[in-house]
């Protein structure tokens, strides 16, 4: 019963094909039927020779490329709905996977592991037990004579020139009433001068935004510089301690004069009790007759309000952390993503725009270009939406491609951009095919503007933005009219359409009469006496 089945079906398959054959055919006929009346018949085969290479090129452009999208979306599709985050860690999870899935899609190697390696650095921060605490400063204002105090033995090396500190140190410090150890991070001086300087800055400013807790410390009023410095990374939702040093070079009321400055200066960033004093390496009392006394390091406030912040605030810190460093890196990978996206819809627009050229180039019947390029147009918008991972059904397109060819044509833009391209093109061609040619350059060059614009349409998640279609295509067309835009496009498209309209010329024109043989007439009149 199965085998008669498919027997029928199989017949049923066939005779449909059949019919379809019968009706192309019978098409093509009358076509060529109705332009004998008015085309020579020796321009008849070469039309349509050149009309079946015109469908199977666009057939092959288009839905190759059309079917591995879908394979593509249809790869993309989530299998099933992703739960809501209950805690930061799952949140922090989440957010790594969907790193995952955008490092997938990327294509360059380089990005592929550079994103990669970012991942996994992140995930290692996310395992890890030890909470983070980064010393951040300008150079010599006693970042690591700070950590020096705080471990009770000698590290790194101190001494007055800036700039000492070459590079990012971590040490380990346990403190009591704390579960987890606490890794307290140094780092090169801020604010230096010199290629150098600004190279271990940046190196200064990637290990703060890494950090669970900022130590900023300072010998003095904020400069300007420095303010600036610290609003910026408390701006990414980072926890800072303004540590004053020095302390012991200053009198009780000086200090006190100095926090209330320094708590003035970050209002809106820091409470006051975020703001404290204390002495890392106090200097030397001499002492007549015999050695200098060396006070012990004044750090017991900064350690009982460590402690503090630490116990009330340590877990959500790391999970703050970690979270914003996941929405770094996803909003680096979807910058990535952005760029591939880009890459390939101008590949796209590239594409069609001279498919388009060739369409309008090459036929001969009044009105039907219009309606042609508006079907490639169609088709390179659902070619677009998928690679911005839209589904998007032809309907959709098609209407989309209409409102933009009619607002192109509503700005006078089709005019404009035949009298701005017909100019260029008169001078190198000859009158037989000036007409063909402007009207396949113009409409390659309209196709190139809408594409632009359906660019930043699907790149604001299908918005044309405040000023609507209107401005988008106007800006789309400024663009594409600039000198250099517009010389690299001429000359593309003296390859792409200018060239074969010149050499099927060559090929469809009858041969010229050569000249005239000397003594012909002669002979010719002696042959008839």
């Amino acid at each position: 019963m199965k085998g008669r089945t498919r027997l029928l079906l199989g017949l049923a398959c066939a005779l449909l094909a059949m019919v379809i054959v019968g009706v192309v055919l019978q098409a093509v006929r009358t076509l060529l039927w109705d332009l004998s009346y008015f085309l020579p018949p020796w321009l008849l085969t070469p039309i349509l020779l050149l009309g079946l290479v015109l469908i199977a090129t666009a057939v092959v452009q288009v839905g190759l490329p059309w079917w591995k999208q879908r394979q593509t979306t249809a790869q993309r599709r989530p299998t099933q709905p992703l739960q809501a985050p209950t805690n930061r860690r799952d949140a922090a999870d989440q957010s790594l996977s969907n790193i995952d899935r955008l490092i997938e899609r990327l294509e360059s190697d380089i990005a592929r592991e550079s994103l990669q390696a970012e991942r996994d650095r992140v995930n290692e921060e996310l395992q890890r037990g030890d909470l983070v605490v980064v010393v951040f400063g300008t150079g010599s204002s006693g970042k690591t004579s700070l950590i020096r105090a705080l471990l009770q033995k000698m590290v790194g090396d101190v001494g007055a020139p800036m700039g000492l500190t070459k590079e990012t140190r971590s040490y380990r410090l346990r403190l009591k009433g704390l579960s987890r150890g606490l890794q307290l991070v140094d780092t090169p001086g801020i604010l230096e001068a010199g290629d150098d300087g600004l190279s271990r800055e940046d190196q200064a400013r990637r290990r703060a935004i890494r950090a669970d807790l900022l130590l900023v410390v300072v010998d003095g009023d904020l400069r300007a510089s420095e303010l600036a410095v610290v609003r910026s990374i408390a701006d990414l939702g980072k926890r800072l301690l303004l540590v004053l040093n020095k302390r012991d070079l200053r009198g009780v009321d000086e200090e006190k004069q100095l926090l209330q400055v320094l708590r003035s200066r970050c209002t809106g960033l820091l409470s006051n009790a975020d703001v404290l004093a204390c002495s890392a390496a106090p200097q030397s009392i001499p002492q007549p007759g015999r050695r200098p006394l060396q006070p012990k390091p004044d750090v017991m406030d900064l350690l009982q309000r460590l402690a503090v912040v630490l116990q009330a605030e340590g877990e959500e810190l790391i999970a703050d952390n970690i979270l914003l460093q996941c929405r770094n890196l996803d909003s680096r990978g979807r910058d990535l993503l952005n760029q591939q996206r880009i890459r390939e819809a101008k590949r796209c627009v590239d594409r069609y725009c001279w498919i388009g050229a060739g369409v309008v180039a090459a036929n001969p019947l009044p009105g039907v270009d219009l309606l042609s390029t508006a079907a490639v147009n169609a088709q390179m918008v659902v070619e677009m939406a998928g690679i911005y991972g839209i589904e998007m059904s032809k309907e959709r397109a098609k209407e989309l491609a209409v409102s933009v060819g009619r607002t192109l044509a509503t700005l006078g833009m089709v005019k404009g951009a035949m009298s701005l391209l017909g100019t260029a093109l008169t001078v190198h061609l000859p009158t037989l095919l000036v007409g063909r040619a402007i009207q396949g350059v113009t409409a390659a060059w309209l196709t190139r503007v809408a594409g632009s614009s359906f660019i930043r349409f699907f790149e604001q998640d299908q918005d044309w933005g405040d000023g609507g279609m209107q401005d988008a295509v106007q800006e789309a067309f400024q663009l594409n009219r600039r000198e250099t835009s517009l010389q690299r496009f001429l000359e593309t498209a003296m390859r792409q359409v200018v060239a074969p309209l010149q050499r099927s010329a060559k090929r469809q024109l009858p041969p010229q009469p050569g000249p005239r043989e000397e003594g012909g007439a002669a002979d010719r009149g002696h042959q008839e006496r």
